[in-house]
This record gives structure tokens, sequence and C-alpha cells, in this order.
């Protein structure tokens, strides 16, 4: 995190305040500076999932939001593109919702009825599946039905803090970590004023209610506000220079080893920031990239990068401190050595 996130988190440890009060004058800081309706401060993106629909399927009734997750007499049905169930739809079911799966536009047609509740989207599944993010809004609004987007890891560009939003879509979620660098267990629920009202009142600090185990204190939903505001006054075209940078280290550290070959890629969608892919022959060079990954784990400094590809590794490199890219090319090289 960066220094004004910690000096904010630091300040804010020291006053007694009321949450509610809290939540909603930040909500409001947070609305302004990035141009929506209203915002709310969740414990995590996945928290804000919970959020957002606990908020379509209890909205503000505080016998249902006692009830939850009993759905008995409730809308509980949420529409979601077969191809985008994954671990985090979780927090959506945590909510005692019932997912029901669609694949084409008519399918939609088919199954939205007075029992839906919400559609839900996640942006980074959306090239898998048949229904074009703008496409599934639009859906949402011909059958008069909430729609909620997970866009959690989708900044940059800070335009998709609002691109959704204008998208049709009535909720949209994003972290508070990652390259906003704010608290890790902070995350972003934004959009239409009454939804994020219902998702206040079924989150912390309402004590019988099912966002009261997704606490987020005080610290965090100040830092999160800091690293917003912090984040926003950087310029973007110096931060990617810096990334770009970084990538470069990395790569003249293990480009002199016979058969590695490096490439600076951008993700289409999640994190579309600079990295830096390393493949080599792994016969000829006696190394898999498992292998690789056990090597720089199992060294010093402990380095954690993920095996996604058959011939070699993708290196994320926008959270690393000044100085950390010459150690990651070090350590690397290192291992390729061996």
């Amino acid at each position: 995190m960066p220094a004004p996130v910690r000096e904010a988190i630091e300040s804010a440890s020291k006053h007694y305040v009321n949450l509610n009060e809290l939540h909603a004058a930040v909500g409001k800081k947070i609305a302004a500076l990035l141009g929506c309706e209203a915002a709310l401060v969740t414990a995590g993106a996945a928290s804000a999932l919970t959020m957002g629909t606990a908020a379509c399927v209890a909205g503000k009734d505080p016998e249902k939001i006692k009830r939850l997750p009993d759905t008995t007499g409730m809308k509980n049905e949420v529409i979601i593109p077969k191809e985008h169930r994954n671990g985090y739809d979780h927090a959506v079911r945590n909510v005692g919702v019932r997912l029901i799966e669609v694949e084409t536009a008519a399918d939609v047609d088919r199954v939205a009825g007075e029992r839906t509740a919400m559609m839900l989207y996640f942006n980074h599944h959306g090239p898998e599946g048949k229904i074009p993010v703008e496409e599934f809004a639009a859906l949402a609004k011909k059958h008069g039905v909430p729609s909620l987007v997970d866009a959690a890891a989708d900044i940059p560009p800070i335009e998709n803090y609002s691109r959704f939003l204008k998208m049709g879509y009535d909720l949209a979620v994003f972290s508070g970590g990652k390259v906003l660098r704010g608290p890790q267990c902070s995350g972003m629920l934004l959009g239409r004023r009454d939804l994020i009202a219902a998702a206040a009142a079924n989150n912390n600090p309402q004590t019988d209610a099912i966002g009261r185990t997704n606490k987020v204190g005080k610290e965090e939903i100040v830092g999160l506000w800091a690293a917003l505001e912090h984040f926003l006054r950087q310029d973007p075209a110096a931060l990617w220079k810096e990334w770009e940078g970084r990538c470069a280290t990395i790569a003249a550290s293990v480009s002199k080893f016979p058969g590695v070959k490096t490439e600076v890629f951008v993700p289409l969608i999640n994190n579309a920031v600079p990295h830096l892919k390393v493949t080599w022959d792994g016969k000829a060079l006696g190394l898999r990239p498992d292998e690789a990954v056990k090597g720089l784990r199992d060294g010093e400094p402990r380095i954690e990068i993920r095996a996604t590809l058959p011939d070699g590794l993708e290196i994320g490199v926008w959270m690393l401190e000044a100085g950390e890219a010459e150690v990651v090319g070090r350590r690397l090289a290192e291992v390729l050595r061996k």
C-alpha cells in the first residue's frame, strides 16, 4: 500500500466512529470521485457480490433481511451465463439463491420471470460465453431485472469504474486491492442509489444480517477511499512505462540463456497491465515450468509465480516495489542456470 493509504489507516485506527455514518460519508466521497450514483465499501470484491445479491433479494425489508439465506416467498433466482460459473459464484449462492444457467439471449427470454431477483455477469469470462457484456445488460433492462457485473480486476483503465454502469448495469463490483493498492480485504459495490442503500442494510454493522460476517472496519473504509484518491492522481502513462520497465529488467536477466524467449503482453481482460511471458524448450533446458515455480518458491527470497503456460511462466510486475524486479530477474536466472 502507498504511504497515503497507510497514513489514512493509521489515522482512522485512533478514532471511534459510527460505522453507518462512516459508510455513508465515504460512499458519497467515492461516488463523487467515480461519477456514479452511490457506492459501498465492502470486505473485498467477493463480499460485494454477496451484498449486491442480498440487496436484490431482500431489499431494505427488515424481516427479509433477518431471514436470509432462507428466501422463502422472495425472488430467489439469479440468471448467469453457463460459461461464467466459477468459484466466486459461491458468494452469490450464500444469499440462498438458485443460479439459473443460460447460454443465449433466447434462453434469458425463456427463463426470466417473477422469481428472477438478479442477472449476474462475470466480465472476466465474457469472451467464453455467447452473450456479450453489453447485450447482457440490455437483456436485464428488457426484463426489468437488476443486473450486477463482477469487474473485480478490470482496472485499469480507470474508465471501467463508470463504463459498466453507463452500459446499463445496476451494480458493479471492484476490488480494493490489486492495482488500486488499497487494503487487500476491501472492495467496492457501485451503482443505483436504492440498491446500494439496500446492500448497506444487509451489511455490517447491522447485527442480524447476512453481511455481519463480512465486516469491513473503519480502517479499511478510510483506507480504500485514500487509495482511490491516490490512484486517480497518478499519471496512467507513467505507471504503464514503469511496469514495462520492470518487465524489461527481468527479461534482461534471463534472455542470455540459449532458447529462452521473453515477451511483454497485456491480458485482454483482468489485470490488463504489462506482464512478462518467459518461455523455453523444456527438453533442451531440462526444466519444466512447474519445476521453475518450485525453484523460485524454495529459494531465498521466496517468489511466487503461477505456472500457467505449458512452456514457461507468466510474471506479473505491477505489485512489485522499487528494486524487486531486479531480485525476481536474479532469482529466475539462478533457477534457469541450475
